[in-house]
This record gives C-alpha cells, structure tokens and sequence, in this order.
C-alpha cells in the first residue's frame, strides 16, 4: 500500500506477534507466535524548500500562482508470516482468487500498528488510511527478501471502484457542513463521539468502543433531549434503555474482551444514536430556513 503522507512509524522491518498467548507462557520465556512483518519505507520525499531564517521566511514574497508543494509518499508492506505456500504453483493459485477481502485484513493490521505506535508515542494524529485513501494496493508473493524491498515474483493491483452516487446525496453533505458552519445546526460533541466510537468498533477494537460509547450515548442524551421534537421521543427512549447495558458492556471491556452478546449490544446502541442524529438532520433539513 502507499499513501502520500508519512504514516509514522520510521522506515525499516518491524514484527508483529500473535497478542492473545498466555501470559504465564510469555513470562517463562516463550515468543508468541509470529503472525506478520511490516515494512516501512519512504519511495518519494522532495525537499519542500531550503531553509532559511525566520527573518527570511516572513518577508518572501507569495507568487500569484501558488505551486502545489510536494508531498512524501510512503509504502508500508504487509507480510504474512506464517503458512508459507508450498511451491509457486499454490501461490498463484491464492493470487488469483485474492482481491479486495485480502486488503481489508492487511489495512485492519496496519491500523493495529499504528494504534500501537500511537500509544507509546503519545502521538494522537497517528492513523490507518481508508481504502479510498490509498494511492495505489498491490497483491503478490515472492521470496523474503525480495517482499522486504517491494519486489515480487508475481503481482496485481488493485483498483478502486466507487459506485457514482446521486447528486443528491452529493450535495447533502455540503448542505450539512454550511449548516454547521453558520451555526444553523450547530455540531454537537456526540456528533464527534460517536465517529470515535464507530471508528473504533469498524476497526476491530470493541473494548474501546465500548467505553467511547458510554460518553457517546451520556453526551447523545444530554444534547439531544432538549433539541428533539416531541414525536422524537421514542428515540430519546430507546437510547436511555441502552444506559445499563451499555455501561455493563464498558465495564467488561475493563476486565477483557467482550462475549458475542456484549459486542451485539455495543453495536446495536452505537447504530441507535446514529439513527438518532440522522432523524435530528432530517428534521433539521426539512424546517424551515
């Protein structure tokens, strides 16, 4: 994958092992399992300019036509680490019936990476790309060495297709964002929360959406009541049903992963305050101006 900006972590080899082998085992000095190998490495980084003093700096004259800068462009490889193919002939059979799924995994692994780099960084403007993000995904197979440089003996890419919209839903987020900008409809905090929330959930971390979801849901019920029509308050209803559960759900993400119901009902009250906020966009949309 490559992306025009620097993701964070510095070029190199890095690996990453299976996260849930008994901690007894891993005391005794057993390595978990190796699962993936990322590497790093920066393929396009122009000077932007010479440096010059701050004196400098604030007399230069800006030319009428500004010239786009130049951006860094950075590859990350995912390897896989384990179950080796047993001879090219398996690896282009796998190869040919790779594609978009294959990518999804390794994005969702990257973004493991670098939510780890995040973390011990402080750094909290570290983030995975979307798939519409990426300049350009390729998938192959090839020797060790020859994947640590970005070589392969066999690869495609693969190419991003987004179905045309209508214009209407187009132009709805244009509406949307005047809106919030003129303070017609102004942004409220849940409106941030639950993007978190629902990033972290998409993302494969439901312990954080569990306990982002708790301030999302208390901030959704606080803005949101005294905002809501009356015909709204079914839905007001519905997210104050979801307090006890969803306080349950947060505090079994302090103590582990969630069971299967935990996760149900993490997701079920994160889509509710997002039907909430849509019906409040609805309503706003169709009042008068």
């Amino acid at each position: 994958m490559e992306v025009p900006w620097l993701l964070g972590p510095p070029d190199g080899r890095y690996l990453m092992r299976r996260g849930d082998d008994d901690a007894w085992q891993v005391a005794a000095g057993a390595k978990p399992e190796a699962m993936h190998v990322l590497v790093f490495a920066t393929v396009s980084a122009e000077r932007r300019q010479s440096r010059r003093s701050a004196r400098q700096r604030v007399a230069a004259p800006v030319p009428a036509e500004l010239i786009a800068t130049a951006v860094s462009v950075q590859r990350v490889t995912v390897i896989d680490a384990v179950e080796p193919f047993e001879d090219e002939a398996a690896a282009k059979r796998w190869l040919a019936d790779a594609g978009e799924a294959d990518l999804a995994g390794d994005i969702a692994t990257l973004d493991e990476v670098l939510r780890t780099f995040g973390a011990v960084t402080s750094d909290p403007y570290v983030r995975a790309p979307g798939r519409d993000e990426l300049l350009v995904a390729r998938i192959g197979f090839g020797e060790g060495e020859q994947v640590a440089y970005g070589k392969w003996t066999d690869a495609r890419e693969l190419l991003a297709g987004a179905p045309r919209q209508k214009r209407s839903k187009v132009l709805e987020p244009q509406a949307r964002l005047a809106a919030a900008l003129g303070q017609r409809t102004p942004l409220l905090l849940c409106e941030e929360l639950v993007v978190r929330a629902r990033s972290d959930l998409d993302a494969g971390h439901p312990r954080t959406a569990a306990l982002q979801l708790t301030v999302t849901l208390d901030a959704a019920l606080s803005e949101l009541k005294p905002q809501m029509a009356t015909d709204m308050d079914a839905r007001i209803a519905e997210l104050v049903a979801q307090l006890e559960p969803v306080t349950g759900a947060a505090a079994a993400a302090l103590r582990g992963e969630l069971t299967a119901a935990q996760l149900e009902t993490v997701g079920f009250a994160l889509g509710r305050i997002e039907a909430a906020l849509r019906a409040r966009a609805a309503a706003a949309a169709s009042a008068p101006a």
